[in-house]
């Protein structure tokens, strides 16, 4: 996935089949409609060359000519090494603001297992709603969408520090986020 910095769970994977659910795939038939990407029968046969490199669903031209300028652009950012370097500065930004922020911690307590990408945070001092709130004004004031942490995941705010966020916009983010803690805190 390129939002994803040319890394991610989309596009592509593995499928490993036993004798038993190739036998169950050949004598079994859905009542219903199957997409084309789910078949790997034809005529109560295994499609062997589904396994062997074949292409299941042909990608658009246009969605290979845009991953193609994501190549450019992650070779003018320099390589992997410079996609690294600027998510681990992004990374960098939100530790300092971090320390400096009394209410805020990041949601892994062992740095190592820190993401500089998909950067958690634990966000203490805020009641109920307030951290939706919080996260409301954000998105209102257009500096941040969909940063509120997963459903299922401890309160808190899940930021995108990947190499597509500029150094700078990271920067810019910090003192948006003391702003809408500190407005939530008062409403």
């Amino acid at each position: 996935s390129w939002q994803k910095v040319l890394g991610g769970e989309g596009a592509h994977g593995i499928l490993i089949l036993s004798p038993r659910a190739i036998e169950r795939l050949e004598s079994y038939s859905p009542s219903w409609p199957m997409p084309k990407v789910f078949r790997l029968t034809k005529g109560g046969k295994l499609i062997k060359g589904i396994f062997q490199g074949a292409t299941i669903n042909t990608p658009s031209m246009i969605a290979v000519e845009d991953y193609l300028d994501a190549l450019k652009w992650a070779d003018q950012m320099g390589g992997v090494e410079g996609l690294i370097k600027t998510s681990e500065a992004n990374l960098n930004i939100v530790r300092q603001w971090v320390e400096e922020t009394p209410w805020a911690s990041f949601l892994a307590k062992e740095p190592a297992t820190i993401s500089p990408t998909s950067i958690c945070l634990s966000i203490d001092g805020l009641e109920g709603d307030q951290l939706k709130t919080m996260t409301k004004l954000l998105e209102e004031q257009n500096v941040a969408v969909d940063i509120g942490s997963y459903r299922d995941a401890p309160a808190g705010l899940r930021i995108w520090g990947g190499a597509t966020v500029e150094n700078s916009d990271m920067k810019k983010l910090m003192p948006w986020l003391t702003w809408a803690y500190n407005e939530a805190k008062s409403a």
